[in-house]
């Protein structure tokens, strides 16, 4: 009898040191990131599914199941959370909720020129779309590092190995960034419907026209002006993401004889994403 409960007993201590941490994270990109420095110590757990949009998203009654599994949750700041978190942190009390976007500074959303002073309520929005510049991924990154060493001691080595293979990778993304927009001018402009490359657009130096500003279309008059810019700005595409409806995008493209291309800031293959965009950008 005592052969066995102490058998009983190893096999749930080998259980406990081989238990993976359970994590849920809002977006895509997130699990990239997660999954690349947690590796197979981690269940992930994602909220917004590829097709929806993170600024309509509500979870299913099947996630909840996942929240009330996890042992901690990974926020980034995207609209969705504002609402939610208060309702996870009570369907699970024990788990814990960090933001890994908070060291991250924060930029104003881009604005199309509005005529009427009522549009202007848009200024003082920060743009939550953190993920899509190299640098703030190294920022991620590292806070991801941070909370998981916290969660799980053991395995710091295995997580500080994933980190720095990671990190190179980013560095490498960069780099060939910075090599594809070698001879775009600073400043250049490029059209998008939603405005989701604020921070690529800083980092690089670059201005994104947006058609569309937090789901709000632009009126008549602002629709003439943008095609007016556009042309004097000598815009070549106009960028769209699957989640949103691009029927505007499709007219004003129309009127000035430009493709539409699809690129999505949820895209997990986020390296392959940015190099892609900048292509675009530099017409490549």
């Amino acid at each position: 009898m005592l052969k066995k409960f102490i058998i009983l007993g190893m096999l749930g201590l080998i259980s406990l040191v081989h238990a993976k941490i359970n994590t849920v994270v809002s977006i895509l990109p997130q699990k990239t990131f997660l999954k690349a420095i947690g590796g197979d110590k981690v269940n992930i757990a994602l909220m917004v599914k590829p097709g929806n949009s993170p600024h309509t998203y509500e979870p299913k009654p099947s996630q909840m199941i996942d929240i009330s599994k996890a042992d901690i949750y990974f926020s980034i700041g995207i609209q969705f959370e504002e609402a939610w978190l208060p309702k996870f942190a009570t369907q699970n009390k024990n788990m814990k909720i960090v933001n890994i976007g908070k060291s991250v500074k924060r930029i104003a959303m881009a604005e199309h020129n509005h005529d009427d002073e009522d549009e202007h309520e848009e200024h003082n929005s920060l743009d939550p779309h953190i993920w899509t510049s190299p640098n703030n991924v190294k920022i991620i990154a590292k806070n991801i590092l941070t909370h998981l060493v916290e969660i799980d001691k053991n395995n710091k080595k295995y997580y500080e190995k994933n980190y720095d293979i990671f990190i190179n990778s980013v560095n490498n993304t960069n780099t060939k960034i910075k090599e594809i927009l070698n001879e775009t001018n600073k400043g250049t402009k490029f059209m998008v419907f939603h405005p989701a490359w604020g921070y690529f657009a800083k980092q690089y130096s670059l201005v994104q026209v947006p058609i569309e500003i937090e789901g709000k279309k632009p009126k008549p008059r602002d629709i003439i002006k943008l095609i007016k810019d556009a042309k004097k700005q000598n815009i070549k595409a106009i960028l769209t993401a699957p989640e949103f409806s691009d029927k505007l995008a499709k007219q004003i493209a129309k009127e000035l004889n430009i493709p539409i291309i699809k690129i999505s800031p949820l895209n997990p293959k986020w390296s392959n994403n940015l190099i892609n965009l900048a292509k675009t950008i530099s017409n490549k």
